[in-house]
């Protein structure tokens, strides 16, 4: 070997070295900087003329591995979907209160069965009365603010969708635009872990939103597709477009439209995929889960939870009478008009009585006597033969209404013992709510008793938009409802039957008049819900879904009350029952008579028809809900430290492969300076070799 290439050879370890700890000295500097991965020197053999010829230093490459970083992406997935979930089902949990609160729903309703108790106890005393309807008041009211609340909690989370979105879409603008400059760095054969390190914490966020799958290509760059296969990135930028600024509750929301977009942002069009359901994972798969599903089945519930309250509370107070009896009794709308089928069954008894309850008149209604083709206006005209002239009934704009011609009178109602009225398993006074405890503006608060023969009455262009859910959310289909198959509600089901919702299930009446669907082995565990109605039966102000009992969401809640003259004076809670045997000049009603409250009391302990939820108490039911928000929050947060357990573990295996370790870095260094002090050594060795030949020649 020649001087020559002695001094090369000491000369390429002398930069090797420098570069080396160049290195070091800049992977320590980075020790504590998130998202670095250490670097290390590129060295290979120098060869001249086939002989090796010292050390070629090329630029530092990034020490890291794809695999665990892929690992990382995708357990960011779920800790971001599971944090999600876990936040805000906490919070509805918060809203529900704790179990010892006086103010929460269980509470509420224990309330009520304990002072309607103490009615009969205190007999019957105002005090015991005004606790006992005032009761009833705060839970609809608390049972009003609850559904408020979680409206309120579903605008925040859409509000953090479209948040998320715009952040997903800055991360991907990032994403591309570190792509251009790692294949830019590539091809000129330079170092690329700057906007690497960049890269991977871009996508480790991003990772953190949604469940990504990414693919590293051969010339440094990366495409990114989404967990249910929409391309998110390749050479091409692509942006999430979604309507920002509703953050509001509603009923459905537009799907996250994958459009494509110029380098600098710019939004253009369409690529035909979409963003629809929680399948995307990451924290914007948990948020959907939450507002599309968890939110609206907890509101769904909570609507069912009143509808049996309700109907239940209604029950009792229609078969009784107050003492003295009102001078008039008058109902609400039920979304019947006079021309339809009347539908009852059994016998009720109107009676007109004085003001210290000496009955005046009666008439007892047989409903079976009037004959399967009887109409409101039939029931009408007998109930005003019967008690003419001392009292009358009218049907106005869907209302009932019934009072006694002289005020010095009162109307009472009763049902018969032995076969009391029915119609879709409610008497007469409760179908037409003469005498409700509860009542509400927006829903009749009794199954409406249609069949398949009865008219819908909807008119010519109105129509209900009918979606169905899968258990996540997911929205399979959706039908609007014209009404234009035909004119019955039969023919409205055999049209459900007939659209596209029926791949799922099927649709039919139930024998007290709602509309139920069943779905198939497929679906199970599906939900329908009905966003928009604009059907009006017959004028009377009732919706399709406010008479179909298809969806919870329109119990009839955002309306209901106690009436405000039973909250002032305790003596306007039918307590009393008519005496059925009184003759005409004897007392039917008697002063101090609480016989009813009896009725409330095994109302509340009894089992109610829920409909689809089936038949439960009250209190089992609301237990049920409460009970199962409750675990729902308890799994998310235990799936939420699984998932991020997981990740940390995830994280620590990917640092400590591609991490600075100072330890490690300072023996480098060692080495490296040893490496240096040898070539040193070997230059000062040729540099006393050419001294001495040159001495030699002289």
């Amino acid at each position: 070997m020649s001087l020559n290439q002695i001094l090369n050879s000491a000369m390429s370890g002398l930069s090797a070295s420098q570069s080396g700890m160049a290195t070091v000295s800049n992977n320590i500097a980075n020790v504590n900087t998130v998202g670095y991965a250490r670097q290390k020197p590129a060295l290979t053999t120098g060869v001249a003329g086939g002989k090796v010829s010292g050390v070629v230093v090329g630029e530092p490459s990034r020490v890291a591995d794809k695999f665990l970083e892929n690992a990382v992406y995708q357990r960011a997935g779920a800790a971001g979907r599971g944090e999600a979930a876990s936040t805000y089902l906490d919070r509805l949990q918060s809203l529900l209160g704790s179990t010892d609160s006086k103010s929460g729903i269980a509470a509420r309703l224990n309330a009520i069965t304990t002072s309607v108790s103490q009615i009969a106890s205190l007999q019957g005393s105002a005090q015991s009365i005004a606790l006992f309807t005032g009761n009833v008041s705060d839970t609809i009211q608390s049972l009003n603010q609850l559904q408020g609340d979680v409206a309120n909690l579903q605008a925040d989370v859409e509000s953090e969708v479209s948040d998320t979105v715009d952040r997903a879409n800055v991360l991907l603008k990032k994403i591309h635009d570190l792509n251009s400059e790692v294949a830019r760095l590539q091809g000129l054969g330079k170092s690329v872990s700057g906007p690497a390190d960049e890269r991977m914490s871009a996508l480790e966020e991003l990772s953190g939103m949604m469940n990504v799958t990414v693919r590293e290509q051969s010339d440094g760059r990366v495409t990114i597709d989404s967990a249910s296969g929409q391309v998110l990135l390749d050479k091409r930028l692509r942006q999430l477009s979604y309507p920002s600024g509703a953050a509001a509750s509603q009923a459905t929301y537009p799907a996250i439209d994958i459009r494509f977009a110029s380098d600098n942002g710019v939004i253009g069009a369409s690529t035909g995929e979409k963003i629809d359901s929680t399948a995307v994972g990451g924290k914007l798969g948990g948020l959907l889960d939450i507002r599309d599903r968890a939110l609206p089945n907890f509101s769904e519930q909570l609507g069912q939870l009143f509808t049996g309250m309700a109907e239940a509370l209604n029950k009792v107070s229609n078969e009784g009478t107050t003492f003295p009896a009102p001078q008039s009794l008058t109902g609400q709308n039920n979304g019947l008009v006079g021309t339809d089928r009347l539908g009852f069954t059994g016998k009720a008894t109107f009676a007109v009585v004085a003001k210290d309850g000496t009955l005046v008149s009666k008439a007892t209604i047989d409903f079976d006597a009037l004959g399967p083709t009887a109409t409101v206006d039939d029931a009408i005209a007998a109930i005003n033969a019967g008690l003419a002239p001392d009292g009358s009934a009218s049907f106005t704009n869907g209302v009932l209404s019934i009072g006694a011609s002289s005020n010095a009178n009162g109307i009472a109602i009763a049902q018969d013992p032995t076969t009391p009225s029915d119609r879709a398993g409610v008497g007469f006074s409760q179908f037409f709510g003469l005498n409700n405890l509860i009542r509400s503006d927006s829903s009749a608060l009794a199954p409406s008793g249609f069949t398949a023969t009865d008219p819908h009455g909807f008119g010519t262009g109105e129509t209900a938009q009918i979606v169905l859910r899968d258990p996540t959310g997911k929205i399979l289909t959706e039908y609007t409802l014209t009404g234009s198959g035909g004119s019955t509600w039969g023919d409205l089901v055999t049209e459900l039957n007939g659209s596209p919702l029926s791949a799922y299930g099927s649709f039919a009446l139930d024998d007290r008049g709602r509309v139920q669907f069943n779905s198939n082995t497929a679906s199970s565990g599906s939900t329908i819900s009905v966003p928009s109605d604009s059907t009006n039966r017959a004028g009377t102000g009732l919706s399709f879904s406010a008479l179909s009992g298809l969806t919870g969401a329109a119990s009839g809640l955002g309306s209901a009350e106690v009436p405000a003259n039973i909250l002032a004076d305790p003596t306007k809670l039918p307590l009393a029952q008519l005496q059925l045997t009184a003759a005409v000049g004897e007392k039917a009603i008697g002063s101090g008579d609480i016989r009813n409250v009896t009725g409330f009391v095994d109302a509340l302990s009894a089992a109610v028809d829920f409909g689809k939820d089936g038949s439960s108490t009250i209190g089992n039911f609301a237990n049920r809900l409460l009970g199962s928000a409750g675990s729902q929050a308890s799994l998310a947060l235990t799936n939420y430290n699984d998932a991020s357990s997981r990740l940390s573990d995830a994280l620590d295996r990917r640092d400590s492969f591609s991490g600075v370790n100072v330890d490690e870095e300072l023996a480098q260094m060692v080495i490296l300076q040893n490496s240096y002090s040898a070539a040193a050594r070997v230059m000062s060795t040729a540099s006393d070799m050419y001294d001495e030949l040159l001495g030699m020649i002289r």
